[in-house]
């Protein structure tokens, strides 16, 4: 049980500029809700003075208010143009910080699993019922746990439009910065003109195929995937251990020498599989055969990239906005995923990966989605509610997968003064067989970085899949 003890709606310190800002294509993509994510802190365990909630919320009230004048655009509100466009209000209705303690301790909250109603509480929540142009970019909840262990909880949501999982984690980290005493470098500062994504000259025909945007395999014998989304579901969180993924990257790299001589199976070129596609190829391999997919079932895995050091020019440094490049793996058989060394569903993985590292890709990719100006109803991913099911709304479940890395961003340099997070992960998972799984690191104390599979999945399969997830490694 959680008591929200106040409600802080903070505003920039200084004057910032009031204007419409142009969204960018990318920006389009996304749901326009909020992504949900939580700190874990215990101060005693981080040696640290334990502070007093009413002091902690005070200074990240001020802190957060001086980091606004330079994300100034969080603190404004979203609209629809006449032609179904989403464009930035930057007005300054500031955003929420609320102040909170709950009546248990850190501990009987167990490992924060995703979308358990006690994890749910330590998060705001928004009422999407309201008009969009009422509704905050983000929110924090301050949330003091029972007991005498300093622990308290940094729910954040953060609205998707106004940037990716790497523009979220750099606005926290530059806004726990300030609360701990230390100041903002200039490199630090947001870059926030949205224009270097817009496309140049008049738009043109893409040079590429885009399979990414389009419809993906169904269950053989099927014409649409409403049966595979009402069948119910179940959550699953899966610790790999640093012992675990090196097992993995040592199965799938086998040819591969520590001097880059030689190659594995079906990997042409002398650079080790990384660990983002060894652990995609090891859960889409875990998948089919949980699935226990007919062997000529088309299946793929579809992904987002990072694309601001992959255009040409890069992005500026801290650019603050969506840069995702979405990408999808060649469709392939479920035979060949299972059957195949897990090398081959890897090189699977990683050709997915390049076609966004080609500048020219990511350029045809942009003029694709410039396309749908005034009908980006067809491309944008939609918000449903609990029991709605639509054909016309893509589908990643069964026979596919949809994979969200967060694997190499820096969660644990969001120090507020309590020293780092013990624990950070997402506040939600999907929770309807979408295929959607979420991979996280999880700090190993000296032992480095493991990572966390957080996945909901099909009840009938889920028991074997996590029986195939240990015994595959």
């Amino acid at each position: 049980m959680v008591t929200i003890l106040g409600t802080h709606t903070v505003i920039p310190k200084e004057e910032t500029p009031k204007a419409l800002l142009w969204l960018s294509d990318n920006d389009q993509l996304w749901r326009w809700s909020h992504t949900p994510s939580i700190y874990v802190y215990n101060q005693k365990q981080n040696n640290n003075t334990v502070v007093d909630v009413n002091v902690l919320v005070e200074r990240m009230r001020d802190s957060l208010s001086e980091i606004l004048v330079h994300y100034y655009p969080l603190a404004g509100r979203l609209s629809w143009t006449d032609g179904g466009r989403l464009e930035l209000d930057c007005n300054a209705k500031g955003v929420l910080l609320l102040e909170a303690e709950s009546k248990k301790s850190m501990a009987e909250y167990g490992d924060f699993t995703p979308n358990e109603p006690s994890i749910k509480e330590l998060i705001p929540a928004v009422d999407y019922s309201r008009q969009i142009n009422e509704l905050p970019l983000f929110l924090a909840q301050v949330t003091k746990f029972h007991g005498g262990d300093g622990g308290f909880a940094v729910g954040i949501l953060f609205s998707h439009p106004l940037g990716d999982g790497l523009a979220a984690i750099r606005f926290i980290n530059s806004w726990a910065k300030l609360t701990r005493g230390a100041k903002l470098d200039p490199s630090e500062l947001p870059f926030l003109d949205r224009t270097v994504l817009k496309p140049t000259g008049p738009l043109t025909q893409p040079r590429f195929d885009h399979p990414e945007f389009k419809p993906l395999p169904l269950i053989l014998g099927r014409t649409d995937n409403i049966e595979e989304q009402k069948k119910k579901t179940t959550f699953a969180l899966l610790k790999l251990t640093p012992e675990h993924v090196q097992k993995l990257k040592k199965n799938a790299n086998a040819n591969v020498t520590a001097n880059g001589n030689g190659n594995a199976p079906h990997n042409p070129s002398p650079r080790p599989y990384s660990r983002f596609e060894i652990i995609s190829a090891h859960i889409w391999r875990c998948a089919c055969k949980a699935r226990n997919l007919e062997e000529n079932q088309p299946t793929v895995v579809k992904f987002n990239v990072d694309i601001r050091n992959r255009l040409n020019p890069p992005l500026p440094q801290n650019y603050f906005g969506n840069a995702l490049g979405p990408t999808v793996t060649p469709t392939c058989y479920a035979k060949e995923i299972t059957t195949q060394p897990i090398s081959y569903a890897s090189q699977k993985i990683r050709e997915a990966v390049n076609k966004v590292s080609n500048h020219e890709f990511v350029k045809s990719q942009m003029h694709y989605v410039a396309g749908f100006e005034n009908r980006w109803d067809l491309i944008r991913t939609p918000y449903l509610e609990k029991g709605e099911y639509r054909a016309d709304v893509p589908f990643f479940g069964n026979p596919n997968i949809i994979l969200g890395s967060w694997m190499s961003m820096p969660f644990y340099e969001a120090d507020f003064g309590l020293g780092k997070p013990f624990y950070f992960g997402p506040g939600g998972v999907c929770p309807y067989d979408r295929g959607v799984i979420a991979l996280m690191p999880d700090e190993d104390g000296d032992n480095g970085y493991g990572v966390v599979v957080y996945m909901h999945f099909q009840v009938d399969h889920m028991k074997d899949f996590i029986k195939y997830f240990w015994e595959d490694i």
